[in-house]
């Protein structure tokens, strides 16, 4: 059975009840993989790269990851935060630990992908959509993909475009919404597991051949 370790914040964790109706993107992912593909998320809430490293929330992706398998990172929301626990340089330390879970990956045989943050559904008193919310970090992930050679899945630019066309109002039912903007419901969580499904089909290969093909008519 092919593995896919999944990192990253809380808009990736797997909830149980005593955080319903939050629902994050690893919850929804299955829904488009083959039987044979197993999602292990070890996504926390609050996290970022540097918390997730210190914490040593990567050390069963460490021990586990094996040949044929694939590492999925997915941070940015916390990395931002001004919390010195969390906090890390876009142009700095956050690369640096982008790299070191790339390198970890590859060290055992499985396929790492990047992802970028998605966008919180933030819109003006006139209803149009605030984008920009992650700052650098979305570019910074971008561009360790470039030199490391490694797929980006731009859930930023796509979920930002997505919450523009969509609106505000009808974007409502995705999060959380009204206690906050960044977390999804079940709904949500399986629209962005989507785009990433889209992303991974876009990509070829073995990231394709990870996907639930549509039967032919």
């Amino acid at each position: 059975m092919t593995k896919i370790y999944y990192i990253g914040d809380s808009t990736v964790a797997f909830n149980k009840i005593h955080t319903y109706p939050q629902t994050g993107m690893s919850q929804g992912l299955p829904l488009y993989l083959k039987e044979d593909v197993q999602v292990i998320s070890l996504a926390k809430n609050g996290r970022s790269t540097k918390s997730f490293l210190d914490e040593g929330l990567f050390v069963p992706a460490q021990q586990g990851m094996g040949e044929g398998d694939f590492l999925f990172i997915q941070f940015g929301h916390n990395d931002e935060k001004d919390d010195p626990a969390r906090h890390t340089d876009p142009n700095g330390s956050f690369r640096d630990n982008l790299r070191y879970f790339i390198h970890e990956a590859r060290e055992r045989g499985a396929f790492p992908v990047l992802i970028t943050p998605i966008a919180r559904r933030l819109f003006d008193e006139n209803g149009v959509f605030r984008p920009g919310s992650h700052g650098p970090y979305p570019q910074a992930t971008r561009q360790v993909g470039a030199e490391e050679n490694v797929p980006v899945a731009d859930l930023t630019d796509l979920t930002e475009n997505y919450l523009a066309q969509l609106g505000d109002e009808a974007s409502k039912p995705l999060f959380v919404w009204p206690k906050d903007n960044t977390h999804l419901k079940a709904e949500g969580a399986v629209k962005m597991a989507g785009f990433l499904a889209a992303e991974l089909d876009r990509f070829g290969g073995v990231y394709a051949d990870l996907l639930e093909k549509e039967p032919q008519i």
